[in-house]
């Protein structure tokens, strides 16, 4: 899988000729690219309504490219109202096949205006990935890595809205993932933290490889 971090909790991922953007929220402070820079696309997922995960810029995106938006029930019924052709609405549990890639809608303990917040995990031919949102730590996690059989896995660590870096290790370690990717961190000063940290605890425990990413870069993530 080739992954770019967008900055905060925002991914695009490349893998099996498709493209998919997660969270898109390039008018964020840290994002590298803005929506004008976005050639391709295939589908956009956002777990939930609130302004710095990017609902705004992927109705811009999918109204560009084509590609499907992908959301609970309420806020896809909304990117539907605000023009996007091709919209999927799944509720938690539930999932759908988009172009051969399976896309699961699951629970996420935060906030949020229109249905619930969320998590995806994303099966593709050559792997699986979980970004939970933004989410507290919760034990359902270890199903998620029975059930789905986690590759990558995008976990938020600047706590304060979020999980910080105790809870991320631990959801790191139910989830038991092959790859873990640190994220939702220094946007903000309230959400700062460092990920060294982060790594060190989990390398210390020797069972997932921890990638640290800066918004911009872009890595071939070995699954």
């Amino acid at each position: 899988m080739q992954v770019t971090y967008l900055g905060h909790a925002s991914f695009s991922i490349k893998s099996d000729g498709k493209t998919i953007f997660v969270d898109p929220w390039l008018n964020g402070p840290t994002s590298p690219i803005k929506v004008g820079d976005v050639t391709e696309a295939d589908l956009c997922l956002v777990t939930h309504d609130h302004g710095d995960h990017g609902y705004a810029e992927a109705v811009e995106i999918c109204k560009k490219t084509g590609a499907t938006f992908v959301a609970i029930n309420e806020l896809a019924l909304k990117a539907k109202e605000d023009g996007v052709e091709n919209v999927h609405t799944l509720n938690i549990g539930g999932s759908v096949e988009v172009g051969g890639v399976t896309v699961t809608l699951v629970q996420a303990f935060h906030s949020s205006t229109l249905g619930t917040p969320t998590g995806f995990i994303v099966k593709l031919p050559s792997g699986t990935f979980y970004h939970p949102g933004d989410t507290g730590l919760f034990y359902d996690m270890k199903l998620f890595g029975e059930l789905y059989d986690i590759d990558l896995f995008f976990v938020p660590i600047g706590s304060y809205y979020v999980m910080g870096i105790k809870e991320a290790v631990k959801a790191t370690e139910l989830v038991g993932p092959k790859v873990v990717i640190p994220m939702h961190f220094d946007t903000f000063p309230a959400i700062a933290a460092n990920p060294k940290q982060f790594y060190q605890k989990v390398t210390d425990k020797g069972k997932t490889k921890v990638e640290i990413m800066k918004p911009g870069e872009t890595k071939e993530i070995d699954i």
